[in-house]
């Protein structure tokens, strides 16, 4: 009792209050890097500083307090020229690296981070207004874990990855205000495969990623495979858009993201986007609420809109809402919002004034229409951009706290009462990043699960990630991933492929294909036009070709017909002219059908396709008569073309029931499933080259994988395609999943990229046409694979039915299930 005497506090006062003391992290090494630096900082290019002269600088300060950590540049074209230039030089010999000096220069990497962690912890926390637990703990292992498991990866590249090879130079653009784990998710992958990087940080917090650069020259990381270079969001568009890029990664906002989609429209890069968006949690009555409330809570303190997070729309089942909110209540009015260095706050500080003052928006407007609002403000501090844990309820469906994403503390709660209508209200969003799923119920848990349109889903449990897991959303929350070998794609192409550079282009996006029957066919009668043979004075009856959809023949809404010409320019067939209207019949009927086909046993949908190959062998002499007549081919390169086909179908039903998925090696103590599942709908615009085989080439591998299909075939050659509409009618093909509709491929294909019930579209046709769908997808970020009219061999098996093709067709959804009922661990 003297320590109480002496005004502190003794055992049994603490042990009876429970209260925190203060329990601060040290700035010291922080503060000492920033003072070498003399707290200025250039660009890092090319293995060392660089500070152009005439750049304007701009403060980066501490969201928590407002004190002046250091000034950075603000870049200028110039800059990028240059740290492109530097990135380009060194891929030269970055690429030609053996996979084992790769691997050892970025294991020397996460061993050279791991040196200096704590250093980049405090840093981040105090550039950001993170926690410095959840940085500590969470954040800097993982960026660890990230370069060891790619130095993996890196190693094996010649054997896991061999038909791949590198894309040439990356630009990563962070926009979420706390870039240090995003910042390795995008450098690791795409080291790993032999890219090199030009990195642009969030304007707000840029100093984690220039310590990452100079770690990584301090580890012997070569001059030029990782620069940095700061400035505004005006200079990612440029960045982006530069012809030395050769991909582009984003991990940022919906914005953002449309941003660059459009500036990189027709340039030929290829572009990974995972973006924002609110994130779900999903509690039923037989879930442990206790639990739930515990990984709620912790959630929705980390709700600050810097990045990927459960918590921000929650769904309860009705019978145990009030249970479930009372728990959070509780839980909420004991989270400590304060210093970010502070070791026992739960919560840090928002990236400054303005977001507080847009998060405080949706709520007053909730308050108004009537919503409970729920906020613990005793602990809050008194000065600076924190805002307390919010819960929200009351609301509908409608409101715009439901419909938008709220970057922030806030957790929205709507109730429901069945399994499925969770599901309808969970999917009912344009943004698809993360869901939580809490029950005892393991079926109903992993049907739901496998039913939420999000790239991952934790079962009782918030937060896991791991570098041999993919991270990464669907939707409006991109479909980038980062992690695991699916992460790795977004850094490669095939290896007999060259990077597509089309020519500059000037579109007006508002008239390209928009008219409808802007080419008119020819006038029945005209010259060159062939009439009906004559058999023993009979003619013959006429064939009239029709759409396709919905599992029968329709006759187009214009009521108008195309003519295909044989090469000696007859008329062979007149073919529906399809319209907007009609892509638009061919949308519902596959979106009907798409559910039920992706749900299809595997094997199934391989026996049908297996069916529909018995079927066209049948009919193959007649089949490859009609080609030679339409294309003129010889008969024995027409029957070639048909036997390709055949072994296409065969190909693709083969990979039915052996391409679902793995089981993930991840530290959880439980089990981590990767699931490739299928897009949805898929719109496929084919090219004029090898019409039946290229045609065969894209539908059987999304058909395989379980989408639905609304094909616009060959425009010059459409009669192969159509001549197989009697086969799937014939080969148990349900009704909705292969849909044809002929005509103009760019008016067609328009009308497809800008359809919201589209989840992907696959152009293969003109420069501009896939300029424009590239640019048009930017409205609801479907994923689109075009070809920038570079030509294909589609008789090669690597350029027609390569992993290329299984890679476009499927999405990844990673589901975390932990275990302990037995052991702890």
């Amino acid at each position: 009792m003297a320590g109480a005497a002496g005004g502190r506090p003794s055992v049994w006062d603490i042990y009876s209050s429970m209260e925190y003391g203060p329990a601060p992290e040290g700035a010291g090494p922080a503060q000492a890097w920033l003072e070498t630096h003399g707290r200025s900082f250039g660009h890092f290019v090319a293995g060392k500083w660089w500070k152009p002269e005439g750049r304007e600088t701009a403060s980066d300060t501490n969201p928590a307090t407002g004190e002046l950590l250091a000034t950075t540049l603000q870049g200028e074209p110039e800059d990028v020229e240059a740290a492109v230039q530097a990135a380009t030089k060194a891929f030269e010999a970055w690429s030609r690296l053996p996979c084992h000096a790769r691997a050892r220069h970025l294991h020397n990497m996460a061993r050279t981070i791991q040196k200096h962690q704590r250093l980049l912890a405090l840093l981040e926390s105090l550039d950001t207004g993170k926690p410095i637990g959840e940085v500590r703990d969470r954040d800097a292992p993982l960026v660890v874990r990230h370069f060891y498991h790619h130095a993996g990866w890196a190693q094996l590249m010649g054997t896991e990855m061999g038909g791949w090879k590198p894309l040439g130079v990356v630009a990563a653009v962070v926009t979420w205000n706390s870039p240090l784990l995003p910042l390795a998710w995008k450098i690791c992958p795409a080291l790993a495969m032999g890219n090199t990087m030009v990195l642009l940080p969030p304007p707000r917090a840029r100093l984690s990623a220039l310590l990452l650069a100079e770690l990584g020259a301090q580890a012997g990381l070569p001059p030029g495979v990782l620069n940095v270079l700061t400035g505004e969001g005006a200079l990612a568009g440029g960045l982006a858009a530069h012809p030395g890029v050769d991909a582009v990664a984003v991990a940022g906002s919906v914005e953002v993201g449309r941003s660059l989609r459009r500036a990189t429209a027709g340039g030929g890069p290829r572009l990974s986007l995972q973006l924002g968006g609110d994130t779900l949690a999903i509690v039923f009555d037989s879930a442990d609420l206790d639990g739930a409330a515990v990984g709620l809570s912790d959630a929705v303190s980390c709700q600050r809109g810097l990045a990927p997070g459960p918590g921000a729309l929650l769904l309860v089942q009705e019978a145990v809402a009030g249970a479930l909110l009372q728990r959070l209540k509780m839980r909420l009015g004991q989270l400590r919002v304060g210093d970010p260095l502070d070791k026992a706050m739960d919560g840090g500080a928002l990236a400054d004034e303005a977001q507080r003052g847009a998060i405080e928006t949706y709520v007053e407007e909730a308050r108004a229409e009537g919503a409970e609002i729920f906020q613990a403000w005793a602990a809050l501090p008194a000065r600076g951009p924190f805002y307390p844990p919010t819960l929200i309820t009351g609301v509908a469906s409608t409101s715009r706290c439901v419909r938008e994403e709220i970057l922030g503390p806030v957790l929205v709660v709507l109730p429901f009462r069945t399994a499925k209508e969770a599901v309808v209200l969970g999917n009912h969003r344009p943004s698809g990043l993360a869901a939580s799923v809490w029950t005892e119920n393991l079926p109903l848990a992993m049907e739901v699960a496998q039913s939420l349109q999000v790239g991952t889903v934790w079962i009782n449990g918030q937060n896991f990630f791991d570098a041999a897991a993919g991270v990464g959303g669907t939707k409006e929350s991109g479909n980038g991933r980062d992690g695991g070998k699916e992460g790795l794609y977004e850094y490669v192409r095939p290896s007999w492929q060259s990077r597509p550079r089309p020519g500059p282009t000037e579109l007006d996006y508002k008239t390209f294909a928009a008219s409808y029957g802007a080419d008119p066919p020819s006038v029945p009668g005209h010259s060159g036009v062939a009439c009906p043979e004559l058999e023993e004075n009979m003619p013959r009856v006429d064939r009239t070709y029709k759409l396709y959809y919905g599992g029968a023949q329709k006759r187009p809404e214009g009521m108008a017909s195309l003519p295909v010409l044989d090469p000696a320019g007859n008329v062979l067939a007149y073919v529906a002219d399809g319209s907007a209207k009609d892509i638009r019949n061919a949308v519902e009927a596959a979106h009907k059908a798409a559910p039920g086909w992706g749900k299809r046993a595997a094997h199934t949908r391989a026996q049908v396709l297996y069916y529909v190959a018995e079927n066209l062998e049948l009919r193959r002499e007649e089949v490859a008569s009609r080609l030679g007549a339409l294309t003129g081919a010889p008969p024995e390169e027409a029957r070639r073309e048909v036997d390709l086909g055949l072994e296409r179908l065969f190909h693709w039903a083969a990979c039915c029931d052996k391409s679902g998925g793995v089981m993930q090696e991840t530290p959880l103590h439980g089990t981590t499933l990767r699931l490739c599942q299928p897009l949805g709908v898929v719109g496929v615009a084919c090219p004029d080259e090898h019409p039946l085989l290229s045609f065969l080439s894209l539908l059987a591998p999304a058909v395989a994988r379980g989408n639905a299909v609304v094909v616009v075939p060959s425009p010059r050659y459409p009669l192969p395609a159509l001549d197989l509409c009697q086969i799937f009618d014939t080969s148990d093909v349900p009704g909705g999943v292969v849909n044809i509709v002929t005509g103009n491929r760019d008016h067609l294909s328009r009308t497809l990229v800008q359809h919201q019930d589209v989840q992907a579209m696959w152009y293969f046709g003109s420069p501009q046409g896939s300029q424009f769908v590239e640019w048009a997808s930017a409205g609801n970020l479907k994923r689109t694979w075009v070809s920038h009219g570079a030509p294909r061999r589609w008789e090669d098996p690597a350029q027609g039915a390569g992993e290329e093709f299984l890679y476009q067709a499927t999405q990844c959804k990673n589901i975390w299930i932990p275990m302990g009922e037995i052991f702890a661990n």
